[in-house]
């Protein structure tokens, strides 16, 4: 009787993959799959609770149109509507000189994505994971061991469960250890940057209008949130500063940053005033060889860290749960297991290229934006100017902002 037990136990703990990092990413992935009907282990370090409160994080998250389809295909997207600002169009100018371009979609394309705030985005997530029956969902685990076999992977965590699995997904973030573990190189390199967080009241409205301002200091981005209950006009501010002069400007007392923005925003939505506290965090790039390992895959900022310049960094993630989950269930039809290393090969030629082709265009438009002196604005304001006249360049580009260029997966589409 005691030996029947112990197997139910151990084919009760055995799921298809074992996700380890349950933030945005890593959860999205396991309701994706489930929405496939793969089963998954989501072990995550931190309390949904400490993650859920108030003020906790003060950041929000641009999501692309192709990211909203996958909301949608995954029946996240009805709940999460009221709570999104759509991003009718994007400005991008140098230091508010002339010159600057405007993307603005046709009618008929919809909206350049929405913003939400990440607290939102977790609430919607976390609710419907507690609700899936195929998410073993361990909050607050701290992981002893990991082990990668020829048959399967496994984790111990530290109240002894052990949790078994085919394949073994990172999506801890950037400081991956399963990446770390599984002996895969990465490039990477410090921007000596970091970006300063704060939410913003203003006098006037946005209109959906999402603002990339280019100093040479680093960009100062707007992004458009809902009104508030008041009625009262907001937007998040990314604000770029070098690392040097990162101290001091937290440590400006309010009504001195607040002239620092109103500066830096020149009239634009008249009179700010600076909402809740700041913070911040140092910008970084990096970028692995492969993303994949026996019976190991990477998504997320556990493979690829870029520049929040062109606020891909969550849509680039969630490009890797659409391919990883399509490339899983189309294998699993024929057979086969999710660690096959013929499913992994797809995935690492279908994402590898994608995600470094993105990482490599952020690093270089920050660099070049960065280059000091009248004569690099004036060529960077006339190549804008050239674009803004260009029609079909204007339309890559906001193709490449919605996410809907290149070999997307079905789940990312409409």
């Amino acid at each position: 009787m005691v030996g029947s037990h112990l197997v139910l136990r151990a084919m009760a703990n055995k799921r298809e993959l074992l996700i380890l990092g349950g933030g945005l990413v890593g959860m999205t992935l396991a309701l994706a799959a489930a929405r496939k009907g793969i089963s998954s282990h989501v072990v995550d370090r931190a309390d949904p609770a400490d993650l859920l409160a108030e003020g906790f994080d003060g950041r929000a998250t641009a999501v692309s149109t192709a990211s909203w389809n996958l909301f949608k295909n995954i029946g996240l997207a009805e709940g999460l509507e009221k709570h999104g600002c759509r991003i009718e169009s994007i400005a991008v100018t140098d230091a508010m000189r002339p010159g600057r371009i405007d993307f603005t979609p046709e009618e008929h394309e919809g909206t350049l994505g929405r913003m939400f705030a990440n607290r939102q985005l977790r609430l919607a997530l976390f609710e419907a994971a507690k609700n899936e029956p195929l998410i073993d969902w361990h909050p607050k685990a701290e992981l002893t061991s990991r082990e990668i076999g020829e048959h399967g992977v496994s984790a111990t965590l530290a109240d002894g469960t052990v949790l078994e699995a085919s394949l073994l997904v990172g999506a801890e973030g950037r400081g991956s250890p399963t990446r770390d573990d599984a002996g895969i190189s990465i490039a990477k390199w410090d921007y000596s940057h970091r970006a300063i967080i704060a939410g913003l009241i203003h006098e006037k409205p946005h209109d959906g209008v999402a603002w990339e301002i280019f100093y040479p200091a680093g960009p100062f981005a707007l992004l458009p949130l809902l009104d508030d209950e008041q009625g009262r006009h907001r937007s998040a501010l990314v604000w770029t500063v070098s690392e040097d002069d990162a101290v001091g400007v937290l440590m400006l007392p309010d009504r001195a940053f607040q002239a620092e923005v109103e500066k830096a925003m020149h009239g634009i939505y008249g009179a700010v005033e600076v909402e809740g506290a700041r913070s911040s965090y140092p910008l970084g790039f990096h970028h692995t060889a492969k993303i994949t390992a026996p019976r190991t895959v990477l998504v997320g900022d556990a493979a690829h860290g870029i520049h929040p310049i062109a606020g891909q960094g969550l849509n680039l993630g969630l490009r890797d749960v659409g391919a990883l989950v399509e490339v899983l269930s189309d294998g699993m039809k024929i057979g086969l297991e999710p660690g096959d290393a013929q499913l992994l090969a797809r995935y690492e030629n279908w994402r590898g290229l994608d995600a470094f082709s993105v990482a490599l265009a952020t690093d270089g438009l920050t660099r070049l934006f960065g280059i000091p002196g009248k004569a690099a604005s004036a060529i960077r304001r006339i190549g804008m100017a050239g674009v803004q006249r260009a029609p079909a360049l204007k339309r890559w580009f906001m193709d490449e902002a919605r996410g809907m260029s290149g070999d997307l997966p079905e789940l990312l589409k409409g």
